[in-house]
């Protein structure tokens, strides 16, 4: 272990993000995320959680859900592992907690909805996007003209991987949040861009050595985790890897198979031909051969040298000729 804890834990996500004492932790990077867009003021986290219902997600996936001073939701996230549906079920939440608003038997209502941000800290890469942006913004637009057509629903998807800045190229708050979660967990002291207030309290909450002995327990068992579910990766992908040579073996073997056997058909034909003009050249030697001995009266010796062929051929022929007869 380092110094400071790995927020791509359960238990280094809840800590610094999820605890009530320290809520004004992720007030400060929800802020910074949205610049300027949207001001928070205050949060308050709700009991229920979108773990899913299998236990491989719950080490994988952990989230908060904040409803603002206004009423609107956030749903904080923290995603390990590549999810094949993951686009569809960051829709699927944020559906639900737009449904859960319907005002159900009281009275009329008139549809009117709170808003709903779902903010998702991602440890893999999406398939299709460039590897040097991290951030992506996306709301409800018109499509010619890229205006917002609904503005009560948004996601930010946060790619951990891709964030690559070096400590001297820090600029702005949101970049050193950035890299805090990219990096706390190899840090061995604070670096001089994060000496902020905000920044201060974090590592204050994050150094391993401020843990209680349960919280030590508990924080040795998310870590345990996270590795094992990084060794499970690993093996998958290596066994993925290994299927696909195999197959690409196996496809060169059938494509090498085909080629031979062309050539081999190739070779057949060509032979058949050979075959088929030496019969056809046999047929009129003997149709010649025929008319000489038969028509001119020629002996073996003048029909051999009038066709071009031995004479043992044409006695052969002579002999055929009185077998027809």
């Amino acid at each position: 272990m380092g110094r400071f804890i790995d927020p791509l834990t359960d238990f280094g996500f809840k800590r610094i993000f999820g605890s009530e004492p320290n809520k004004d932790l992720l007030i400060a990077f929800l802020n910074e995320l949205f610049k300027g867009r949207k001001v928070i003021k205050d949060l308050v986290y709700n009991q229920q959680e979108n773990n899913g219902p299998v236990p491989h997600y719950r080490k994988t996936i952990f989230d908060l859900i904040c409803t603002g001073a206004d009423g609107e939701t956030f749903i904080i996230e923290m995603q390990r592992a590549e999810q094949r549906f993951f686009i569809d079920r960051t829709i699927f939440y944020t559906s639900g907690k737009l449904h859960e608003q319907g005002q159900k038997g009281k009275g009329n209502w008139d549809f009117e909805l709170k808003e709903v941000y779902f903010i998702a800290l991602m440890d893999f890469n999406f398939e299709n996007t460039s590897r040097d942006k991290y951030l992506h913004r996306v709301r409800l637009a018109e499509e010619e003209t890229g205006q917002t057509f609904y503005n009560k629903l948004g996601f930010i998807f946060l790619e951990l991987p891709n964030f690559n800045l070096e400590e001297v190229e820090i600029k702005t708050d949101f970049e050193r949040w950035m890299y805090v979660l990219r990096n706390m967990a190899k840090m061995e002291k604070i670096p001089v861009i994060l000496h902020k207030r905000i920044f201060q309290k974090l590592f204050h909450i994050a150094e391993i050595a401020n843990l209680k002995k349960e919280e030590y327990m508990l924080y040795e068992k998310a870590l345990l985790d996270k590795w094992t579910e990084y060794a499970v990766r690993k093996t998958a992908r290596e066994k993925i890897r290994i299927a696909e040579e195999q197959i690409k073996a196996a496809e060169e073997k059938v494509k090498a198979t085909e080629e031979k056997a062309r050539t081999a058909e190739k070779k057949g034909v060509e032979k058949g031909i050979e075959k088929g003009i030496e019969k056809g050249a046999e047929q009129k030697s003997y149709e010649v051969v025929e008319n000489l001995i038969v028509k001119f009266g020629f002996d073996d010796e003048q029909a051999a040298a009038a066709a071009g062929i031995p004479v043992a051929v044409v006695k052969k022929m002579r002999t055929a000729l009185k077998k027809k007869k």
